[in-house]
């Protein structure tokens, strides 16, 4: 069974920072472009960034682009998201995903920034 498990989501005050973790099982992770994706209160469902399977290759939406940095270690089967300098219209549910769409995405974990 496929599964993506997001956390270290929470409440960050503006500039601040988090840093999510996605871990996956059921699949040859190693093999897929994996996608952070988040959706706000009341908006739909956001692409925020993606990076390749062998971790070359990160590509980031315009709005969080020198924030915000993706990463993953093939070897534990996660996927990270750094947020840096934080805003309160980054606030959403983040989620990780192994399709653009989110078809195939975790539970998500919930970022709040406020002051």
């Amino acid at each position: 069974e496929v599964q993506l498990v997001e956390s270290g989501g929470g409440l960050v005050q503006p500039g601040g920072s988090l840093r999510l973790s996605c871990e996956a099982s059921g699949f040859t992770f190693s093999l897929f472009t994996i996608f952070w994706l988040r959706q706000a209160p009341g908006k739909e469902l956001q692409w925020v960034a993606h990076i390749s399977s062998d971790g070359e290759i990160p590509y980031y939406s315009r709005s969080v682009k020198g924030r915000f940095t993706i990463s993953r270690d093939n070897d534990k089967n996660t996927v990270y998201l750094q947020l840096n300098d934080l805003k309160p219209e980054d606030t959403a549910v983040y989620y990780c995903s192994r399709d653009y769409a989110g078809q195939q995405k975790g539970q998500g974990t919930q970022v709040t920034v406020s002051p």
